[in-house]
């Protein structure tokens, strides 16, 4: 694996994972993170006490953050900007619309929301996370780990899982196994049912030919979850390194007949498992 990839056969659905790496379960996407309800509704704080002025940039946020699930992404701006006119200080409306942004490909305008943001809220652990990934994801992995870091120091984080398997992910880009195997083993200490920690464990485990180790992640993760084409292949690689032939023979009937166009399927075809 180089640096600057992901874990073989996973850049899709682990970009998919890794803002909640952020959804809930395993979904496949493209390259970057799609609008997700389970994203958003991190970066809009639950409110109490609010003032008459926060409510009513709340309501426009979470239309906002509707339309956005939905990849209604003007209409989202637009509620966006309606929140931040009721409320100029409104640092949660900065975080979602820096993800809007980000999905748009306006790189300039995430940065200098995701900027805003943290000037209003500097403590902000989902508005630190989310600004993390977004640096992993614009070539500045070494920085981000800084900013996943920031958002563990809140002590009453709910889901602090998420910069530590984002963390996991960008140390892996950058090349540092050892620092990578660190937070994606914190990650599932503290949500054993992380997909995102679980896999790239197996992935891991696989390359290094601890195999023990590679086949109990890969079965947690194939029990937890419904599979896809890329954790059938890590099953089925982990079988066949295992000398498990019935294990291998039953992934490789399940990829191909559920997941018969993916490329996890055309290496299968191919023989290629070490791709």
């Amino acid at each position: 694996m180089t640096p600057g990839s992901f874990p073989r056969g996973a850049s899709r659905w682990l970009a998919a994972l890794a803002l909640g790496a952020v959804l809930g379960g395993c979904a496949t996407i493209g390259n970057a993170p799609v609008p997700s309800s389970s994203e958003v509704a991190a970066v809009i704080p639950q409110a109490t006490n609010e003032t008459e002025q926060r409510r009513r940039a709340r309501i426009r946020l979470e239309l906002a953050a509707n339309y956005y699930q939905q990849g209604n992404f003007n209409v989202a701006l637009d509620e966006l900007r309606h929140a931040l006119e009721v409320d100029p200080g409104y640092a949660a409306a900065y975080g979602v619309l820096g993800l809007v942004y980000r999905d748009l490909g306006d790189l300039d305008r995430a940065e200098d929301s995701f900027q805003r943001g943290l000037q209003l809220a500097p403590g902000d652990p989902d508005l630190n996370n989310n600004y993390g990934w977004f640096l992993c994801q614009t070539g500045r992995e070494r920085k981000s780990i800084e900013y996943f870091q920031r958002a563990l120091k809140d002590p009453l984080y709910a889901t602090p899982a998420k910069p530590l398997h984002n963390a996991g992910i960008c140390s892996m880009r950058l090349g540092d196994e050892a620092a990578a195997e660190g937070y994606f083993q914190r990650a599932f200490q503290v949500d054993p049912s992380n997909a995102v920690a679980m896999f790239n464990l197996g992935e891991l485990y696989l390359k290094r030919r601890d195999l023990e180790r590679a086949h109990f992640y890969s079965q947690r993760l194939s029990s937890t979850y419904e599979p896809t084409a890329q954790t059938l292949w890590l099953s089925l690689r982990v079988a066949r390194a295992r000398g498990d032939a019935d294990s291998q023979a039953s992934f490789a009937a399940q990829l191909r007949r559920r997941f018969p166009a993916s490329p996890e399927a055309g290496r299968l075809a191919a023989g290629k498992f070490d791709d």
